[in-house]
């Protein structure tokens, strides 16, 4: 007999429209990274042991090298500020979402603080 085991899985989507109804910020985990390819994720809630040695600030560029800051500075940052030389509102949103967001761990352990989230394994289903 094959042994099968239950997932709780989290469409990306999904995740994404609980952390922007949550913290009011652009967020979108697919572009994180350089953009994940369509692949399933592990994410344990809260996890402890990590180390948010993430970055204090990061050059105003979009789609930069430099990506992803410390929670708090993300928390900080007025969404609505405007970056150099951006003319358009959806090149604010593309520095958000490719370079200006938190870890993920940050975000998973914050949203199940404030009790949004329980506690356990899951897995964040990456597919557009």
């Amino acid at each position: 007999m094959i042994k099968l085991k239950n997932k709780k899985v989290i469409d990306c989507f999904d995740w994404d429209k609980l952390v922007q109804e949550t913290y009011k910020r652009p967020y979108c985990f697919q572009q994180q990274d350089d953009c994940h390819d369509r692949s399933e994720i592990g994410l344990t809630i809260p996890y402890t042991s990590y180390d948010e040695e993430m970055h204090n600030s990061i050059p105003e560029i979009i789609n930069g090298e430099e990506m992803c800051v410390k929670f708090k500075v993300w928390l900080d940052r007025d969404p609505k500020q405007q970056i150099p030389d951006c003319t358009q509102d959806y090149e604010l949103v593309l520095f958000w979402e490719r370079n200006f967001y938190p870890e993920l761990q940050a975000i998973a352990n914050d949203l199940h603080s404030k009790g949004l989230i329980d506690a356990g394994e899951y897995t964040i289903d990456i597919n557009w």
